[in-house]
């Protein structure tokens, strides 16, 4: 059934996963279209951002924020336009950017809204290359990762929405930039239309010598979005004073158990020690909630210049969701996966 004005479809959490999510833990509801109250609007959603971070949410495990209650809808930014406001700001038809999750309609009190207009050229880029991903390859590379003219960047996940921002935003800088990708079409676009050096595809039987002749001066600055194996290749070839921004770890936000193999913490923190490494985890508007209006200003005119290329990965209807999701979570996206939930 497509988006109607009759009842709020619901994508919720019917079961909390043990190991990869599957199509159980997920259910589609109808539940009624909520009437915002005084200092309140309704939301409708047009567009649903999907990101490895949900999966966190999913678990009951302490984090950085509440997880998602059971039967609750699935949290997720979204692009959506105002049905009806109470609220100074915002009027009916204009689009913003909120935290609606998966479903058709919500309330919004406007806190961590932000309105884009009534006509917005791109309205559901403000999820991927204006929005969080963009924001977080920005400041996690330049606030984080300091990068300096001639020095060797490489990112993991280099074709997702972040890794592609970062790699992109390394060469404006003047940086050798080394991806690291799953499969040969994602290295290749990284390369031909991306602009890195190289990218090498991370499933390679010989990926951590790949990388070592990839890397003949070591890595100053590695962007992690991975974690496990492509880590350990990262390690050993990581300079003194090198800068590793701490995004995620996606290879590992399905794990039930640690891998298998010897303890590395030790090898880990003495590498830290000796080389006096950096490595910094962040959230991106609690660590840097004030640079969003220089990241804006540089990243539309970069875009305008054409220096940053941005890919969208656009999944039809709010009840393919769950499966667009799974399958982020196993690499099969290609650029940023967007659901078009509604006109």
């Amino acid at each position: 059934m497509p988006q109607n004005t009759e009842v709020n479809r619901q994508i919720v959490l019917a079961e909390r996963p043990v190991g990869a999510p599957t199509s159980q833990n997920f259910r589609l509801e109808d539940a009624a279209i909520p009437t915002p109250g005084e200092g309140e609007m309704l939301l409708r959603t047009v567009y649903l951002s999907l990101d490895p971070y949900m999966r966190g949410r999913m678990s009951d495990a302490k984090s950085y924020a509440d997880p998602v209650e059971i039967g609750a809808p699935m949290v997720g930014g979204t692009v959506s336009v105002v049905v009806k406001s109470n609220l100074k700001g915002f009027a009916e038809g204009d689009w913003v950017v909120s935290l609606g999750g998966w479903q058709d309609y919500s309330i919004s009190n406007g806190e961590m809204v932000f309105n884009l207009g009534k006509e917005p050229a791109m309205p559901s880029w403000a999820l991927g290359i204006m929005g969080m991903p963009g924001f977080t390859a920005y400041a996690g590379l330049l606030e984080i990762g300091e990068p300096k003219t001639g020095e060797t960047i490489a990112v993991a996940a280099a074709t997702g929405p972040v890794g592609a921002t970062v790699g992109q935003i390394g060469k404006i800088k003047g940086c050798r930039v080394v991806g690291i990708a799953g499969g040969a079409e994602k290295c290749k676009h990284a390369v031909e239309n991306l602009g890195f050096d190289v990218c090498l595809d991370r499933n390679s039987p010989t990926f951590a010598q790949d990388l070592k002749d990839a890397c003949p001066d070591g890595i100053d600055v590695y962007f992690e979005n991975v974690g496990g194996a492509v880590f350990d290749a990262v390690l050993p070839l990581l300079n003194p004073h090198a800068r590793i921004p701490l995004c995620g770890l996606i290879s590992q936000y399905n794990a039930t158990s640690l891998p298998d193999g010897p303890d590395r913490i030790g090898m880990l923190m003495g590498t830290l020690l000796v080389k006096k490494i950096r490595m910094q985890g962040f959230i991106i508007f609690d660590s840097f909630p004030n640079l969003y209006p220089k990241f804006a200003a540089d990243m539309q005119q970069w875009i305008a210049q054409g220096k940053v290329k941005y890919r969208e990965q656009m999944v039809d209807g709010l009840e393919n969701a769950p499966e667009a999701f799974m399958g982020l979570l196993e690499g099969k996206n290609f650029g940023k996966v967007v659901v078009k939930v509604g006109d």
